[in-house]
């Protein structure tokens, strides 16, 4: 039986809740802090550190993506810890591909509603999507066909955390999130703006490609396997689906909002 350690003459006696506290502290080298506030990946981290609006903390990387991030010169607002590739997985989620990179930095500022819409364009809205790795997609593809920015609901949705960054590959610094309270009334809100909104459908009788439509416009994307609420669907100017011709239906949400996106952008 191992004896436990009786404390020197004169010195305190560590109480039970000290001692958790002592043993839940974080090594140097870093157990994980908190795991939603590191990106990780090359892509994700990288163009966070050439984003200006991006406030870098930690920055722990091998040694050759030491090298590799000062030969692009992003080092200049941090100085990175050289770490083993395993040493940096321990800060992150199991299984996270880190491609030997962590950035721990707050989430990025989301604008208001009004930002959004007073820039125009297209924009996409999320109805409860929930899926950071879908979420991501779409922000990648959402970067690729020049959309404004991605609307999504204060709850049920997926919150800005490094599955997500790593997902939207660096397109997560290019393309604004923005959070409502309430999707129906946010439509409302930016059809008095000038806003066009569609739904995308696989149930309507319209095609996307066919409708007319002009920017200022808003797509909206139901959340995986539920599609579209039905308060959401009855906000909308049109509800609009995708040609399909095969054996199959219906597309992924991500996969979906990338093919709509393309529609759209191959008006300009």
């Amino acid at each position: 039986m191992t004896k436990r350690k009786q404390p020197r003459a004169g010195e305190p006696k560590k109480t039970a809740k000290k001692q958790q506290k002592q043993r839940s502290r974080p090594s140097p080298r870093g157990r994980p802090e908190a795991q939603e506030s590191y990106l990780y990946g090359l892509h994700a981290v990288t163009e966070a550190l050439a984003n200006p609006k991006r406030r870098p903390e930690r920055l722990i990387c091998t040694a050759n993506t030491a090298r590799e991030l000062e030969a692009r010169k992003l080092l200049g607002r941090i100085a990175p810890e050289i770490a083993a590739s395993a040493e940096i997985g321990a800060l992150l989620p199991p299984g996270a591909v880190h491609q030997g990179i962590a950035l721990k930095t707050p989430p990025l500022p989301e604008p208001d509603l009004d930002s959004v819409a007073a820039k125009g364009g297209r924009i996409a809205l999320l109805d409860q999507v929930t899926d950071p790795h879908n979420v991501g997609a779409i922000l990648r593809s959402a970067a690729v066909f020049g959309l404004s920015a991605i609307v999504m609901t204060e709850r049920n949705s997926a919150p800005q955390s490094g599955v997500l960054a790593k997902s939207a590959s660096g397109a997560l610094e290019h393309v604004p999130i923005c959070r409502v309270g309430n999707l129906a009334r946010a439509i409302e809100t930016l059809k008095k703006q000038g806003f066009t909104i569609i739904g995308l459908d696989g149930d309507a009788t319209d095609e996307l490609g066919r409708l007319d439509l002009a920017a200022p416009l808003a797509l909206v994307l139901g959340a995986e396997g539920a599609g579209l609420r039905r308060l959401t669907r009855e906000h909308c100017d049109w509800l609009a689906k995708l040609p399909a011709s095969g054996p199959l239906r219906s597309l992924n949400v991500s996969n979906a909002a990338a093919v709509a996106f393309y529609e759209l952008a191959r008006r300009d």
